[in-house]
């Protein structure tokens, strides 16, 4: 059983910044990309931030500059460390990672519970 758990969240005012953390666990052989998404109310889920298992980050448009990626391997935990919140960041984040429980087996996308980022001051 593998799970995803998030932890990082909260209120903060505009301008300030927030680190979101997500922790892999269970039977893993192991992780390939991992990334941050994020769903506002009445909203499709966006992608926000992608980092490969080798390093390589990509970032939405939208928090490019204002937010970092990252991960630790031997932890199995990825971080994305956010700075000069607006109120349009408020959302339910989420973490997903691609990973393989067996040598044998592929691949799929694991989805943490969610964290709520609110943003007002």
């Amino acid at each position: 059983q593998v799970q995803l758990v998030e932890s990082g969240g909260g209120l903060v005012q505009p301008g300030g910044s927030l680190r979101l953390s997500c922790a892999a666990s269970g039977t893993i052989f192991s992780i390939n990309d991992m990334g941050w998404y994020r769903q506002a109310p009445g909203k499709q889920r966006e992608l926000l931030a992608h980092i490969s298992s080798g390093g390589t980050t990509n970032y939405a448009d939208s928090v490019k500059g204002r937010f970092t990626i990252s991960r630790d391997n031997a932890k199995r935990t990825v971080s994305l460390q956010m700075n000069s919140l607006k109120p349009e960041d408020t959302a339910v984040y989420y973490c997903s990672a691609e990973i393989s429980i067996g040598w044998l087996s592929g691949a799929r996308d694991y989805w943490g519970q969610g964290t709520q980022v609110t943003v007002s001051s």
